[in-house]
């Protein structure tokens, strides 16, 4: 009778466990291609900042040098920051009662991540003062905005396609309207 239990659990369990494993590799997978392919964009837009600015090769080295170091940083913080954001969205639930004191961490965790998020512009900024112009600066500042509007374009354009609203994650629901209202998908 054990080992017959012992027998069916195994069955039941297995086909979870091999999802779970599949899962993980697609993980591992896209995170991969995710990082190529930031190589390629980064590599892109490094060329056209070098050929717009009219950088000179040290100057090229040395940009090149602060864009790793601080967008290495800014991933980092802006990965916590969407955890923080899904963190209180899930404390903010509607019908749920919210725990004031993470609702209050939450918040001053997002409040310190935009500060550090300042500083980390700042400290690029006057590092990259010490071999670039002032012109060349600016141009960057604007060349680097236009960008990140660009690729927060695109990712509404492919939230939108997959029928996601912004804020959601992949695998919500997304929410039915309910006479003006709104309600929780299932």
């Amino acid at each position: 009778m054990r080992k017959y239990i012992l027998l069916s659990l195994a069955v039941l369990i297995a086909p979870s466990l091999a999802a779970q494993q599949r899962d993980s590799v697609r993980r591992v997978d896209d995170t991969v291609e995710v990082g190529r392919l930031r190589q390629r964009v980064d590599s892109v837009f490094s060329m056209r900042v070098q050929h717009e600015l009219q950088l000179t090769p040290d100057q090229t080295t040395k940009l090149r040098s602060t864009q790793e170091r601080f967008s290495t940083r800014r991933r980092t913080l802006m990965v916590q920051q969407m955890q923080r954001r899904v963190a209180l969205q899930d404390q903010m639930q509607p019908g749920v009662a919210a725990n004031s004191d993470s609702v209050r961490k939450l918040m001053d965790g997002i409040q310190a991540g935009r500060a550090e998020m300042v500083k980390i512009e700042q400290d690029q900024d006057r590092e990259m003062s010490g071999y670039l112009t002032p012109v060349q600066r600016a141009r960057y500042q604007q060349m680097r905005e236009r960008f990140m509007q660009r690729i927060g374009e695109m990712r509404m354009e492919r939230r939108e396609t997959r029928g996601m609203r912004p804020g959601m994650r992949p695998g919500m629901v997304p929410r039915q309207g309910l006479r003006g209202g709104r309600r929780r998908g299932i």
